[in-house]
């Protein structure tokens, strides 16, 4: 199987009322993980501050977590992605609003513009807590795609570490696969035919994703596959909604220009009203 550790895991961290809250969720994931936890700050250096993130760490400092504070001044953007790649970060938190009204959908929120152009896996966290909230059910898709295959399995290794009960793979059909014009009965069985072959085929391929996950990831986890018809992106979102899902997992966009958000498409809708914690994988 592909490779689906995070060894290291950044977090952007600015001294808002999030703050404890966005530590504790990154400094739990570090230690499930068993990874380095980097933070980092834009803005001066001062003691006053690395007082206060130590004292917030404490007690994962306790538990032996392997972290780092770095400072930086700059653009926040700028800041946090090139740091980023100087730490060699696999996994990059970034607190998130879970709904973006219409200027900072298209003028894109710091969270959005890093995700967009960052080279690591990204964890888009709408609601952060001190206290831990388990992640009981995992939504991730399914797309006939060369990067699902890492996604997938990524996915099954998140669950395995956080100790989830339940993973759905989704399996979007656009509309357009199904390209028969329904307006009497004949047409319409025949619509219906075509759903359920491309239903089974979809299920056979994600079968076979799921089959070369290592058996430990798969132990007393609840495995569905789900196929869902309707727009990439929009509609795996509100299954996530609908289900309550704790965590979604997906695949990262080829590249997104501002096009893709006048005429949004798959991860565009996503980061437009976060259904849920949201995992991109790169």
């Amino acid at each position: 199987m592909t490779k689906t550790n995070f060894n290291t895991i950044g977090i952007g961290v600015a001294f808002s009322p999030n703050l404890k809250a966005n530590i504790y969720e990154a400094a739990r994931l570090s230690l499930f993980f068993e990874s380095k936890l980097v933070l980092i700050h834009v803005g001066e250096t001062s003691s006053e501050k690395e007082q206060k993130l130590q004292e917030i760490l404490a007690t994962f400092i306790d538990q032996s977590l392997n972290y780092e504070i770095v400072f930086k001044t700059g653009d926040p953007v700028d800041v946090i992605l090139s740091i980023s790649e100087e730490k060699k970060v696999s996994l990059l938190i970034l607190g998130a609003l879970q709904k973006e009204n219409f200027v900072q959908y298209y003028l894109g929120t710091i969270a959005r513009k890093i995700t967009r152009q960052a080279k690591c896996s990204i964890l888009l966290l709408i609601k952060p807590s001190v206290e831990r909230v388990p992640c009981k059910h995992i939504v991730v898709n399914g797309l006939n795609d060369p990067k699902t295959k890492q996604t997938v399995s990524t996915a099954f290794y998140v669950s395995y570490k956080l100790q989830s009960k339940k993973i759905t793979i989704v399996e979007e059909i656009t509309k357009q696969e199904v390209a028969v014009s329904v307006d009497d009965d004949k047409s319409l069985r025949k619509s219906a035919i075509m759903k359920e072959r491309i239903k089974r085929r979809e299920d056979s391929r994600v079968k076979q994703i799921i089959s070369e996950v290592p058996d430990h990831f798969k132990t007393g986890l609840q495995t569905k596959t789900q196929s869902i018809f309707g727009k990439r992106g929009y509609s795996i979102g509100h299954y996530a909604q609908f289900v309550r899902a704790d965590l979604l997992v997906m695949n990262a966009p080829l590249k997104t220009s501002f096009l893709d958000r006048l005429f949004p498409h798959d991860i565009e809708y996503i980061l437009s009203e976060l259904p849920t914690d949201v995992l991109i994988i790169r």
